[in-house]
């Protein structure tokens, strides 16, 4: 009978009832968007929770799915959590339970540790249920110190702090938490009866005997006869191809062989959702058909199963049965609450504490880690249908799991908070380096063509044996579809090699050349070393910044989206490089240049004996210039490099007052005396150390009134230099040089001073450099998402 209504749920609306199960289903799935939209930073499961109970409660929808329209559901929800169950089981790695433990799994078992000791102390003097048996306690108990490792992962991640070392540990935490605690749940699945009344000690001894051969059984064949067989389906089915149906049915056919295993034996009775993750536990995560199973299975979770369990447990606690007046229901309820908090929070802090974590930050991982998930509703939902606990009882159970869940994205924020003002200031900019440390430089190249300036530029601004320098060549290739499918994966999805013959062709050309320079530099403090940035534009930048920060360099080079023409002037450019140019400015967590090459590239090598540059820096102030400043002192240093200093002043005995006072009530006052005073106490250290002292380093002041004598002293340079060295424009100081320039800016990202002399009426033969100094992180776009606060 269930069968037959199960074939006809959506397709009969001759009666009330049937339009009332598709009406439903519709509801859930039109306004699970619009209440997650509204519920932010809530995940989906708390809002799948809100959409839920009001739908599974509501009279009509109810009685739709009574009789035996519920043992369809019910069978429905099962077998999503068998899906559910072996994707967690997938995700995970058994090995690390025999390996020494990691800091993150300390943390994650002295929080088990002591939230399962104070549950089980606590939980039977609450009489949660009216039976004497051990199980229900117990079974309370190791929920309350388990985490729901996909709900905190998602979460982390969705408020991007998974990179964040807080971040990191809580999600490794969660893992092991996850998975150890799921052990048990299937260790006491064997070991404890659940039937009613209980089997006799002989039959509990052979049932026992024989679940634990069939966990053992499944758990070797799969770990020895599952990696052969998927390699061998992966071997056959290549990336960039599509997958053969007749490998598809067979790996599935052979994925559902060993899930449904131990469950064969009629004596067994064991539990096929635990069943699943065990399996899930031995098969190996990686290659292509694992990936896929993995990705197909969580889009069909979150997009139809996860809304329709929630429903299901609307349907399941019936709130007009709850008794709303049982002061002894509250208790029980914040009794569960307060357990589970503080049963985390003590074990982590302690823990935290003997590894030199601080206390806040371990406090708020304690926090983190009491997040449940669809798991543990499912057994309280289950543990209500089995009628092992009153419908009052189980409420409150699922509500205390959902409100571990509700309270994690504030926590998340409070870390975010306390990591912002332990944030420090220009970390990664060369103003700021230390003398020290070798300086560390990013150059970019779109193809071969780059290939002279970025050699030049290694060569004048490396500053000797002592502390030395590092440059990161990296190509920047925009990832298109024939590229793609030329992919290779090497060692597994640690490694790509592009087989593109233009991308192998280029790299090649590239890596020979800055080897060439490298061996002419041996033992003379230069390193270079080879990277690519293989992305498309839309996340290329994002690719590139996430580089520079983990090499951690004080500088990234860009070469200008427009290249140059064989008469020395500048082609239309790429739309798509001076997309990534624009992003990394705003993004990159160090500071930015941008090379518009002219002649740079096409000069003498500077490394060549008797070789001369005339490179020329232009100072009018602002946080931009003074990084240019820093950068042009560290050409200053090179033999070959004749580097003239110019700096613009202001003109106060011809300017213009109402002008002035224009400007000066768009910014403070005060803000303007500290950026000039900064200014002064910059350039009086340069002018100390390099053009006091009477070296190559010469210096000229240039007194203007207004924007226009700015303009026409820039247009006097022409032809000048070789390279002019420029800000890009972060400055509040002397704006009235710079005002209205803006007006006819052809390209923004180089500031008003930069787009001037890299314009088409401005000298052929003048590389322009525009430099812009790292800004404060978490100024841009909230607190930048790899940050350490442990």
């Amino acid at each position: 009978m269930a069968t037959a209504c199960a074939d006809n749920w959506f397709l009969n609306f001759d009666k009330p009832e049937e339009a009332w199960k598709f009406v439903g289903f519709i509801i859930i799935f039109v306004t699970r968007s619009v209440v997650h939209h509204l519920m932010k930073p809530q995940p989906y499961l708390t809002t799948d929770f809100a959409i839920g109970i009001v739908l599974g409660n509501l009279p009509k929808i109810r009685e739709a799915f009574l009789g035996p329209y519920s043992i369809t559901l019910n069978n429905i929800i099962e077998f999503g959590m068998i899906c559910h169950m072996f994707v967690l089981g997938l995700e995970m790695r058994p090995s690390v339970l025999i390996r020494p433990p990691t800091k993150d799994a300390l943390i994650a078992y002295s929080g088990m540790f002591t939230t399962f000791l104070l549950a089980i102390l606590t939980t039977p003097f609450l009489r949660f249920t009216t039976s004497s048996a051990i199980n229900f306690p117990l079974a309370l108990s190791l929920m309350a110190s388990g985490t729901a490792s996909p709900v905190l992962t998602r979460l982390i991640s969705n408020l991007k702090i998974r990179k964040s070392d807080i971040g990191k540990l809580a999600t490794s935490a969660g893992v092991h938490t996850d998975m150890v605690s799921t052990l048990f749940y299937c260790l006491g699945f064997i070991i404890l009866p659940t039937e009613k009344p209980p089997p006799q000690p002989l039959h509990r001894f052979f049932r026992l005997l024989l679940m634990i051969s069939l966990l053992l059984a499944q758990a070797t064949f799969t770990a020895i006869v599952s990696p052969i067989f998927l390699n061998w389906v992966n071997n056959e089915n290549p990336e960039g191809k599509p997958l053969k149906g007749s490998h598809l049915v067979m790996s599935l056919a052979f994925i559902v062989l060993i899930c449904t295993f131990p469950t064969w034996a009629p004596q067994s009775k064991y539990n096929p959702i635990l069943s699943a993750f065990t399996a899930g536990l031995f098969l190996p995560n990686h290659g292509r058909m694992s990936k896929w199973i993995i990705n197909k299975i969580n889009y069909l979770l979150g997009t139809v199963f996860y809304p329709v369990f929630f429903f299901w447990v609307g349907f399941m606690t019936h709130m007009s049965d709850f008794a709303w007046r049982d002061k002894m229901v509250w208790v029980r309820a914040f009794s569960l609450l307060l357990t589970v908090i503080a049963g985390k929070v003590v074990g982590t802090v302690i823990c935290g504490a003997l590894l030199g974590y601080h206390v806040p930050e371990t406090a708020s991982l304690g926090l983190l880690l009491t997040a449940k998930g669809h798991f543990h509703v499912f057994l309280a939902a289950l543990a209500i249908r089995t009628k092992s606990v009153t419908n009052t009882t189980g409420s409150v159970i699922i509500l205390i799991i959902v409100i571990t869940v509700g309270y994690s994205p504030y926590v998340v924020k409070d870390i975010i908070k306390r990591a912002r003002k332990r944030v420090p200031v220009h970390i990664m900019a060369l103003q700021w380096l230390d003398p020290t440390n070798e300086l560390r430089v990013m150059i970019g190249l779109h193809g071969a063509h780059n290939i002279g300036s970025t050699i030049n530029l290694m060569e004048i601004c490396h500053g000797g044996r002592e502390p030395g320098s590092v440059f990161y060549a990296t190509d920047m290739v925009e990832l298109t579809d024939e590229i793609a499918a030329t992919i290779q994966r090497v060692n597994g999805a640690s490694s790509l090699t592009v087989t593109d013959d233009s991308v192998t062709e280029m790299r090649d050309t590239i890596t020979t050349a800055v080897n060439g320079y490298t061996e002419l530099r041996s033992g003379q403090g230069v390193t270079v070393r080879r990277m690519l940035a293989l992305s498309t534009f839309t996340t290329m930048a994002h690719d590139v910044c996430g580089l520079a920060d983990e090499l951690m360099v004080s500088i990234i080079i860009l070469p200008f989206h427009k290249g140059r023409n064989t008469d020395g002037t500048l082609d239309s450019g790429h739309a798509g490089f001076r997309y990534v140019n624009r992003k990394i400015l705003k993004n990159a967590p160090c500071s930015v240049g941008i090379l518009v090459d002219r002649s740079f590239g096409q000069m003498e090598e500077a490394w060549r004996p008797g070789a001369s540059m005339d490179v020329a820096i232009i100072f009018i102030g602002g946080r931009d210039d003074r990084e240019a400043l820093a950068f042009a002192a560290r050409l200053a240093r090179h033999s070959v490099v004749k580097l003239k200093v110019i700096r613009f002043l202001e003109d106060k005995s011809s300017q213009n007052p109402p002008k002035r006072s224009n400007i000066l009530n768009r910014e403070s006052a005060a803000e303007q005396e500290e950026e000039m005073k900064l200014d002064d106490e910059c350039f009086a250290e340069f002018y100390e150390r390099y053009i006091a002292t009477g070296g190559r380093v010469t210096y000229m002041e240039k007194h203007l009134a207004n924007s226009s004598e700015t303009f026409t002293t820039l247009k006097s340079l022409d032809g000048e230099y070789g390279l002019v060295i420029v800000g890009r424009g972060g400055r509040r100081a002397n704006s009235m040089l710079t005002v209205g320039l803006n007006d006819w800016q052809q390209c923004p990202e180089l500031g008003p001073i930069g787009d001037v002399l890299s314009g088409s009426d401005f000298s052929h033969s003048t590389s322009v450099l525009i430099i812009q100094q790292q800004r404060t992180r978490g100024q841009l776009e909230g607190l930048h998402d790899d940050f350490s606060i442990m």
